[in-house]
């Protein structure tokens, strides 16, 4: 049963803007802290934003001042907004549901995770 979708990946230049959305099954919106996380080519998977279930955020410093993560109730949609984009910036991009917000940037906290979309910053 898939319970995270993400969606809204693809190409852009350096400098230029995206917004990831990640739909979540009614269960898992309600209740779970929604994070976001990117693996670049050859990398660890790394933490990139979350927020939580009143809508409180955390960013990373990579990309703190430049994204913006929302969450729309109606849509049991969370959103990913990353403008000023770098090509450091090209990897996939996962979202991921945790029951707690304590330790967000490690990945073991997050019990559900999407199959992830793709982006590509090109410079």
């Amino acid at each position: 049963q898939v319970q995270l979708v993400e969606s809204g990946g693809g190409l852009v230049q350096a400098g230029g803007s995206l917004r990831l959305s990640c739909t979540a099954s009614e269960r898992i919106f309600r209740n779970y802290n929604i994070g976001w996380f990117r693996q670049a080519p050859g990398k660890e998977r790394e933490f990139v934003a979350v927020i939580g279930v009143r809508g409180g955020t955390f960013y990373a410093d990579s990309v703190k001042g430049r994204s913006t993560c929302s969450r729309d109730n109606a849509k049991n949609t969370v959103w990913l907004q990353v403008n000023s984009l770098l090509p450091e910036d090209t990897a996939i991009y996962y979202c991921a549901a945790a029951s707690y917000l304590n330790e967000y940037k490690l990945r073991s906290r997050y019990s559900y995770w999407g199959q992830g979309t793709q982006v590509t910053v090109s410079s």
